[in-house]
């Protein structure tokens, strides 16, 4: 296995307050492509409909050459985002504010800029978080803040063993407004991974090289992306409530889903307009952990 490079987190801390803006504009395949991705049964997001929320997701996408590719499959280091010289990197959370509807054919923009690297030491060795905070406008319209965190960690040493599994939440939460519940099953198979890498141009070979990840990464499957579990548990929501309206929504991933087994989804309304929502392994444990805010 080679080693790990030491940390330099001043360098890497030079990277704070680094921007990049992008142009897109909002067309209708992509938008096709998710809801037969997401086994919707209902109509594609037409021209007059404003976009799910997090869908903005499908925008924006990294076109490095090829040759600027790294042997994960996401670009080399040292772009935009910090060297950081560790070689697992995982989008932790967000925290996403929708402001203004964004529609087909508007002409988008994000500006993007990195807000935080910070260092500390896990269970099993160094982590490094970088924070990105994006902001992207429809036709000159602010209509998503969002705040984005991605850690990186070192490879697993020989025989270490996993981290201890995270407990789901139980039995009523508090605020709940009653004791509805509501769950759907998801079966993670490599063609519903690969279809979304493709959406997302998101070459990270974690999701779809299952040599790669299981000789080189070390885990046991291929590893569900993360912004496609916190998608399907907005898509939970919107097919339980489809007239609310999401104003924010958070997210934190917790422990990975790998394709090995169904996992589930779960969520639960709370009183005073906001939802909880959970996604867990398929042994039961919390998987990912968010929560959503409705317009009143």
């Amino acid at each position: 296995m080679t080693a790990t490079p030491p940390l330099d987190l001043p360098h890497l801390q030079t990277w704070i307050g680094r921007t990049e803006t992008l142009a897109d504009t909002l067309t209708a395949a992509p938008l096709h492509a998710l809801t037969a991705t997401l086994d919707r049964t209902d109509p594609p997001v037409g021209p007059h409909d404003s976009l799910p929320p997090a869908w903005h997701w499908l925008y924006f996408l990294p076109a490095h050459r090829q040759s600027e590719i790294g042997p994960d499959g996401h670009a080399q280091r040292g772009g935009f985002l910090p060297p950081v010289p560790l070689p697992r990197r995982m989008w932790a959370g967000s925290r996403l504010q929708f402001l203004a509807p964004m529609r087909v054919g508007q002409a988008l923009q994000r500006v993007s800029r990195i807000t935080d690297v910070q260092a500390k030491d896990g269970r099993t060795g160094p982590l490094v978080f970088v924070k990105v905070r994006h902001e992207v406008s429809a036709d000159g319209v602010l209509a998503v803040v969002d705040a984005h965190d991605i850690v990186y960690r070192g490879l697993p040493a020989p025989g270490e063993a996993p981290p201890a599994p995270v407990a789901a939440p139980g039995g009523a939460l508090d605020g709940a407004a009653g004791a509805e519940t509501w769950q759907r099953t998801v079966v993670p198979d490599d063609v519903a991974l690969f279809r979304y890498s493709a959406l997302t141009f998101n070459g990270h070979r974690i999701h779809y090289d299952r040599r790669y990840v299981t000789q080189v990464e070390g885990y046991p499957g291929l590893i569900v992306h993360g912004p496609l579990i916190a998608t399907l548990l907005l898509d939970l929501l919107r097919r339980e409530r489809p007239q609310a309206r999401v104003t924010g929504f958070q997210f934190k991933a917790v422990s990975p889903v790998f394709d090995v087994a169904p996992f589930t989804l779960h969520g639960r309304p709370l009183a005073d307009g906001r939802v909880s929502l959970w996604a867990c392994t398929p042994g039961g444990h919390l998987a990912m952990q968010a929560e959503a805010t409705l317009a009143p």
